[in-house]
């Protein structure tokens, strides 16, 4: 029984990327099902997308980053304007998965 939480870093300014909607899906039979959403808060952070709680099991999940609006809070054109982060859950660990964005580029790793 695995959570998954993930924050944004928006590595041209320095700081966290606020009011970012925030999607998690499952892959099931070849098709993506929802299965917990957020918003990132004042700290970049959305920490209940899916808890231990949820029981989520093995398999292929997807978040979903919506960026677009963020940018154009800031007036700043951006090039992609969602950014999607599939991977797998495969033990029982907590799966942190952070994203680095800037307005033409992004970054993810597995966070701890």
């Amino acid at each position: 029984m695995t959570g998954i939480s993930t924050h944004i870093l928006d590595t041209a300014r320095g700081r966290p990327a606020d009011q970012v909607p925030v999607t998690l899906y499952k892959q099931v039979a070849g098709s993506w099902i929802e299965v917990g959403q957020g918003t990132t808060n004042a700290d970049g952070r959305v920490n209940s997308l899916a808890t231990d709680e949820v029981n989520l099991p093995e398999g292929i999940y997807k978040l979903d980053f919506a960026i677009q609006d963020y940018f154009n809070r800031l007036e700043q054109k951006c090039f992609y304007p969602e950014v999607s982060v599939i991977f797998e859950v495969s033990d029982d660990r907590h799966h942190h998965v952070p994203l680095l964005i800037s307005p033409f580029g992004y970054s993810t790793y597995r966070g701890s």
